[in-house]
C-alpha cells in the first residue's frame, strides 16, 4: 500500500468564504489585464473611445471613384480634402426610393467620421435613405456661395444636402461644422468625373 496523500479535496461550496470569491475575482481580473495588454486591443480611455486612424483601412479616392465612373448616370467628384484627412470606404449604392448614390468616408485629422454623398435621387429620397424618416430641418447653410439645407437625422447628427451642376450631395457624420464646411467646400471644388 502507497503511503503518499493523494490531491487535495475540493472543499464543499459551503465552506468556501467571500474571502474565497475576491481572490478568485484577482486571479480573474489578472488573467483578462494579462490577454488584454499581450494582445494591445484593450485601452483605459476615460474621456471616451478613440480611432486610432492607422489601424483602419486606406482608400485610394481617385481610383475607387475612378472605377464607378463608366456606371454612373451622373458626373462624379473627387473632393480636394486636407491631407491629413484619411478616406477609409468609397461605394455606390441603390437608394430604396429609386435612384444611385456613390458615398466617401473619411476620418478626420481628430478621429471624426464625415461621410460625402453624391446621387441622382431626389432631397427626400436621399435624406430617407440616410436617417430615415426622423428628420428635422434647420435652416441653410452657406458655404463659399453656394446654399446646403441643413436636417438634424435621428441619431442627431447633421446632415447638409445641396446641388452642384444637376447631382445632389449630402454630408453627414460626428465631425464639427468646421469639418463638414470643409468637406462641403472640397467636394464642390472636387475634380469632376465623367465617362
Amino acid at each position: 500500500m502507497s503511503t503518499e496523500p493523494g490531491p487535495p479535496a475540493k472543499p464543499p461550496r459551503s465552506a468556501l468564504t467571500v474571502r474565497d470569491m475576491i481572490g478568485a475575482l484577482v486571479v480573474l481580473g489578472l488573467v483578462v489585464l494579462a490577454a488584454g495588454g499581450l494582445s494591445r486591443s484593450c485601452t483605459f480611455a476615460p474621456t471616451g473611445p478613440t480611432v486610432d486612424a492607422s489601424r483602419l483601412p486606406a482608400v485610394d479616392v481617385p481610383a475607387e471613384v475612378g472605377r464607378l465612373v463608366p456606371d454612373s448616370t451622373f458626373p462624379l467628384r473627387v473632393p480636394a480634402v486636407p491631407p491629413q484627412w484619411r478616406a477609409n470606404a468609397v461605394d455606390r449604392t441603390s437608394l430604396p426610393d429609386g435612384g444611385r448614390a456613390v458615398r466617401i468616408g473619411y476620418l478626420t485629422a481628430e478621429g471624426r467620421y464625415l461621410r460625402l454623398q453624391q446621387g441622382d435621387a431626389g432631397e427626400e429620397s436621399m435624406l430617407r435613405a440616410e436617417a430615415g424618416d426622423a428628420t428635422q430641418g434647420t435652416g441653410v447653410v452657406d458655404v463659399e456661395g453656394l446654399q446646403w439645407v441643413s436636417y438634424t437625422g435621428e441619431r442627431g447628427e447633421p446632415i447638409w444636402i445641396t446641388d452642384v451642376d444637376g447631382v445632389r450631395m449630402l454630408v453627414t457624420g460626428s465631425g464639427s461644422e468646421a469639418d463638414f464646411r470643409t468637406l462641403a467646400a472640397a467636394a464642390v471644388r472636387g475634380e469632376v468625373l465623367t465617362r
